[in-house]
């Protein structure tokens, strides 16, 4: 099977208006994500932001949570949060990755970028069931791009190797959290399909 990570981007991202900002680190965030992210197994879980005090900010909630209270009170969590890095650039995450390649990938193996989006803007989309059966292979490692705020900037979009459809619900609200959508998305890609029968 295929090494898959994922990132929460705070940067590059889109604002309403469409331009291009930062935003910032929400705890919810990093806890549910980290949660997601060991439950299915991936190998990591990185927080792209360039702000140095968002930084900072994470690794003091992964400080308690991993060596602190925290990690007394709820195991865990602990466990969890141990996926977690922080990074600076998406390209910073990449090369992390590519310097952890295992199995017969060589090191230095950069990861396919997989992008998700809550709008197509007419770019050509891959398909889950066809993501799915490349993540179930062994491959070169993948890096699923999850973005805050209205979602990733077109130029994280136009250098991803694949981007999913948008996620459609049954009517136009199109909305969900970031959380929410991660969720959906590496359950498709890496859900067990037997279990729900």
């Amino acid at each position: 099977m295929t090494d898959v990570y994922c990132a929460l981007v705070h940067y590059p991202v889109r604002a309403k208006d469409g331009s291009t900002v930062t935003t910032a680190v929400t705890n919810l965030d990093v806890h549910d994500i980290a949660r997601l992210a060991r439950t299915f197994e991936l190998r990591g879980y990185f927080i792209v932001t360039p702000i140095e005090a968002q930084r900072q900010l994470v690794e003091r909630i992964l400080a308690h949570w991993r060596d602190g209270g925290g990690k007394k009170r709820i195991p865990n969590r602990a466990d969890a949060l141990s996926r977690v890095r922080v990074v600076d650039t998406i390209e910073a995450a990449a090369e992390v990755i590519a310097q952890e390649a295992r199995g017969t990938q060589e090191p230095g193996t950069a990861p396919r970028r997989i992008a998700t989006a809550a709008r197509s803007s007419g770019r050509e989309l891959g398909s889950y069931a066809a993501e799915a059966k490349l993540l179930a292979a062994e491959g070169p490692p993948a890096l699923l791009l999850f973005g805050t705020g209205h979602g990733l900037a077109d130029s994280v979009l136009d250098e991803a190797d694949t981007l999913l459809p948008p996620i459609a619900g049954r009517g136009d609200y199109n909305h969900l959290s970031v959380r929410a959508a991660a969720a959906i998305t590496v359950d498709r890609l890496l859900g067990d399909r037997n279990s729900a029968e």
